[in-house]
């Protein structure tokens, strides 16, 4: 064998080496690279929404969970909406499935974030956040992770959110309307949509 062979031989050897002590440890590779935080994404369209809806507009959803689970930040991006964007959010539920809204994303005069903590939607553009214990809404459809208006929200109900989140039932979806405010029936679920999923999923 070559002395070039011998060295992709060692090389590969050592990779083997290394994943299987990290599987000792119980510790992933990805894991081991964010620190101890739970990288999370997704890529919102039309196409992903219940039902399907045909729109120019598409976005990103970028966040990470924090080691402590107490936390989790996120950067959401989109463009090329028909309607006037009027909130975004994080709902609970799988993929082909709507659900209720769990904590919002950003906000509009149009449609408030009733814990007043989110940002202001722009129409196209980036917005960023903290989503902690404070943000989980108290609307009655979120399916059974919402605050009260006695106790607020609990931290046993944010933890049942990052439970979702790595469930892979959560998705991100930004809701607009048509000039004036009306509501748009063509994008009656949202104008676009997608799964939450953590970069460990893809792989």
């Amino acid at each position: 064998m070559s002395g070039r062979g011998e060295r992709r031989k060692a090389v590969a050897k050592g990779r083997r080496i290394g994943i299987g002590l990290l599987a000792i440890l119980g510790v992933s590779p990805v894991a081991m690279a964010a620190d101890g935080e739970v990288e999370l994404r997704a890529t919102l369209r039309g196409f992903e929404e219940v039902p399907a809806v045909s729109t120019t507009a598409s976005g990103t959803f970028r966040g990470d969970i924090d080691r402590d689970e107490l936390s989790i930040g996120y950067t959401l991006s989109y463009s090329g909406l028909e309607g006037t964007v009027t909130q975004a959010h994080i709902h609970l539920g799988q993929r082909r499935v709507n659900g209720g809204i769990v904590v919002f994303l950003c906000q509009t005069t149009l449609a408030p974030d009733p814990t007043g903590l989110a940002p202001t939607c722009p129409q196209s553009g980036t917005v960023s956040g903290t989503l902690t214990r404070a943000n989980v809404t108290t609307r009655a459809d979120a399916q059974g992770i919402e605050s009260t208006a006695t106790q607020g929200s609990t931290a046993g109900e944010f933890a049942e959110l990052v439970t979702a989140v790595r469930a892979g039932v959560t998705y991100a979806n930004v809701h607009s309307t048509n000039a004036g405010g009306v509501a748009n029936t063509k994008f009656n679920a949202g104008e676009i949509r997608g799964q939450l999923r953590s970069r460990a999923d893809e792989r």
